[in-house]
């Protein structure tokens, strides 16, 4: 594994390398969602997002029983040999401390020619769970426990369970749109969709935030500082844009909050009038919203299974996910 993504794409080509999806140089924070006003709604107990977690480990160590490094590997000695068949590849093929690329194919890691030419659509999905070594899925999950958890006490396991699965499915169209000569695996999309859920859960209730500058500014900082990171070399950052934005949507139509003056309907007199449920930007952003996630969607799948690739005719995109400096370059990417 030449060179391995720390965000949702394997480290090269995918003769060479993959990346690895959602991992290292991210370093999420869910504080934000605490300056958020209590209105009565109900506080859920978290209980998937553990469960996503403990099957990440379960599929990863599965992947390592099926890599059986001692009994496949031809490139030099296991690393970890006291594991039996659970040792890691050489660090010079995967310094993530994980399995080869072709078992991560063989598994179901993001594969553009498999994608297009094989019909393998179902890709654009198993490669969220697949994690390319041991660092990379403790920095996934770690990230994931400190976002989801607090999200899922506070909107419940269905509508964060769409969120992450559906930003991960989107990280996934935009990685193999722009990056068809790379293998993807890792959870980054899913892990950036929650953040811009947070984010546009923010303007949806900004009615309700008793401290707004500061909730704003502080999510603002941290999404600004890991799609920063996105541009450094083995880092997948389309995969990365790809989940925030599709997060960002969902959250307009997903985690908008009643007004308190509906949430408080019954302890008014009968003859008062009771308020709208939303308001009516929130109704607004909710259609909006809607559309351009089908819109996005249905552009990106479009020019996937018609084997188009963006980079042919934006030719400035490729920068969305490294920008070449006198320190390194982006051919590895």
């Amino acid at each position: 594994m030449a060179g391995v993504d720390v965000e949702n794409r394997g480290g090269g080509p995918v003769k060479n390398g993959s990346r690895g999806g959602g991992g290292g140089g991210n370093y999420y924070s869910s504080s934000s969602t605490s300056f958020v006003v209590d209105d009565g709604e109900t506080q859920w107990t978290s209980w998937l997002v553990p469960m996503v977690v403990v099957a990440n480990i379960a599929l990863f160590v599965v992947m390592m029983y099926v890599n059986d490094c001692p009994k496949h590997n031809r490139a030099g000695p296991c690393v970890a040999k006291f594991l039996g068949r659970f040792s890691f590849e050489p660090l010079r093929l995967n310094p993530l401390f994980g399995p080869s690329n072709s078992t991560l194919i063989k598994l179901g890691a993001l594969d553009w020619h498999r994608v297009v030419h094989r019909h393998q659509g179902w890709r654009l999905v198993t490669c969220i769970w697949l994690h390319a070594g041991v660092i990379h899925l403790a920095v996934n999950m770690l990230c994931l426990i400190l976002i989801g958890v607090r999200l899922e006490q506070q909107f419940g396991f269905v509508r964060i369970g769409i969120v992450f699965l559906l930003s991960g499915f989107g990280g996934s169209v935009l990685s193999a749109v722009f990056n068809p000569n790379y293998i993807t695996v890792g959870a980054s999309g899913a892990l950036f969709g929650l953040l811009g859920a947070m984010l546009s859960e923010l303007f949806t209730n900004w009615t309700l935030y008793t401290n707004k500058a500061a909730a704003l500014v502080t999510l603002a900082f941290v999404i600004a500082v890991n799609i920063a990171l996105g541009i450094l070399p083995h880092v997948n950052n389309l995969a990365n844009i790809g989940g925030f934005l599709t997060g960002f949507l969902l959250g307009f139509i997903l985690l908008p909050r009643p007004q308190l003056a509906w949430l408080d309907r019954r302890n008014l007199p009968a003859d008062v009038p009771v308020k709208s449920k939303y308001r009516a930007y929130q109704y607004v952003l909710w259609v909006a919203s809607l559309l351009l996630l089908l819109a996005g969607f249905t552009v990106g799948l479009v020019m996937l299974f018609r084997g188009k690739n963006v980079n042919d005719h934006c030719h400035w995109c490729h920068y969305l996910s490294c920008v070449p400096t006198d320190s390194w370059t982006c051919n590895g990417k």
